[in-house]
């Protein structure tokens, strides 16, 4: 089975309608076209990684998906509604950059900000709600323990646990994650991972995982979006993640090989973007 065509709309796992859906979709800066007519649905509690070289658009399609840019062509919805900025129908776990041991924020002040973060002021809820809604994000996370500790004196695992319990903490329909894996070493990669992939089953919540490390997140993915040079294929990872696919999108040869669980890509003129063979030696 060949992998979705460029035109062609992707088909969600179920009846439900999709968390994310966008129908013709272009984003272009001047001459230079990142996608086109990109067709996709993505369905509650999917895993979607978004992968490709640096600036084949993905860190951009998330800032569609949030509000913070404007589609040059097509239409895009978060269930059921018009994308805008500061909707609480998303959670977004930004890249991990390890904090100053001087920043004194305490974890479960990060976590709240997901939900005054929506809002003017401490927003609508009443002190107690917010704090029950706090609370219940960092159990989920298994981050109880850090409630109280100073960002600054946590570990990078540690930090981006509580920032996946700020992207969960307004129930989303939608998680975005911007290379949430950086600067973590392969133990905590697939931990965090896991834990999200994990809660947003549970909370059927969508996932769009933009990533240059395929590898610890292979086993949670059901399908892949693929940009590159303007080009993308969507499809599960066997369909997308193969030597014919990838040397058709970067019109060059490359080779993808399976080595036990991992999956090897070589060829390609941005070698960081795919898998790192040492990461996982």
């Amino acid at each position: 089975m060949t992998a979705s065509s460029e035109t062609e709309p992707t088909v969600a796992r179920t009846t439900t309608a999709p968390a994310v859906r966008l129908r013709d979709a272009t984003l272009s800066y001047g001459p230079r076209v990142l996608w086109s007519g990109l067709d996709l649905d993505v369905a509650p509690g999917e895993f979607l990684a978004v992968l490709g070289p640096n600036g084949s658009g993905k860190t951009s399609l998330l800032r569609v998906l949030l509000g913070l840019q404007q589609l040059s062509a097509g239409t895009i919805e978060i269930a059921g509604a018009p994308a805008q900025r500061g909707s609480n129908r998303i959670g977004y776990i930004p890249q991990q950059r390890a904090l100053e041991a001087t920043v004194t924020v305490r974890g479960s002040d990060l976590v709240g900000l997901g939900l005054d973060g929506h809002h003017w002021g401490l927003g609508i809820r009443s002190r107690r709600e917010r704090k029950r809604r706090v609370a219940a994000a960092l159990r989920a996370v298994e981050a109880t323990e850090y409630a109280r500790m100073p960002l600054g004196l946590l570990s990078g695992g540690e930090q981006q646990r509580l920032r996946v319990a700020q992207a969960l903490v307004s129930d989303p329909s939608v998680l975005l994650c911007d290379e949430p894996l950086l600067s973590l070493d392969i133990s905590h990669q697939r931990k965090v991972s896991r834990l999200i992939a994990n809660q947003a089953r549970e909370r059927d919540a969508a996932v769009l995982f933009v990533t240059h490390e395929i590898n610890p997140v292979l086993p949670l993915v059901d399908r892949v979006l693929y940009l590159v040079g303007g080009r993308f294929r969507i499809g599960s990872p066997d369909e997308v993640m193969n030597s014919a696919t990838l040397s058709e999108l970067y019109r060059t040869d490359i080779e993808v090989a399976r080595v036990g669980a991992r999956l090897v890509v070589a060829g390609a003129d941005d070698h960081d973007h795919h898998v790192q063979e040492a990461d996982e030696a």
